[in-house]
């Protein structure tokens, strides 16, 4: 736990001294944000890698509002070297208007990053994309630990259509570990 909160710090500042709560050119995010519907469990299908969550397998990443009106985020994932869970809490706050996919977040004291989301199921709210300041940072969630793959590689190919460098995805596997 303690090396995950000191990784998820030393990402916070090198965020921060990179311009950390920008959106990457050609990147919009996503209109009409409904914030009760993005809210509740989503799961981590792909993501690009980071020390922050290397090695982390069954991750989730938890919603929910807060008094003051930001999001608490509660990321949790399973440390197959470890064989133990690791979590991180964190905060977000809406960035511009509360009906565009732009936060901020912070797992760290007053250090924010990025978090856009550029691409959501409007109907369902069954899928996202999300980046952070730079292409470096891109996590493809659902709802459900595993989605079609026909739904996977259209997202994937957006993604590369983007700028990102899809080669490099990590897939995060969901099934049983030992709690």
């Amino acid at each position: 736990m303690k090396k995950l909160i000191c990784r998820l710090a030393i990402s916070s500042l090198c965020l921060l001294l990179s311009s950390c709560v920008t959106v990457p050119e050609g990147i919009t995010a996503v209109k009409d944000f409904e914030l009760s519907r993005y809210l509740g469990t989503w799961y981590e299908i792909a993501r690009l890698d980071h020390s922050f969550e290397r090695g982390l397998e069954r991750v989730t990443a938890e919603y929910s509002l807060q008094d003051d009106g930001g999001v608490k985020v509660v990321n949790r994932g399973f440390n197959v070297k470890n064989q133990l869970w690791d979590e991180a809490q964190g905060k977000a706050y809406f960035v511009e208007d509360e009906d565009s996919g732009y936060l901020k977040v912070s797992f760290f004291g007053p250090f924010y990053a990025s978090y856009v989301i550029f691409e959501l199921d409007r109907e369902g709210y069954q899928y996202a994309m999300i980046t952070g300041p730079n292409r470096d940072y891109l996590w493809i969630l659902a709802r459900q630990p595993n989605i079609p793959e026909a739904l996977l590689t259209e997202l994937v190919s957006q993604a590369r259509d983007l700028g990102f460098d899809t080669q490099k995805l990590i897939y995060v596997m969901h099934e049983q570990a030992r709690e």
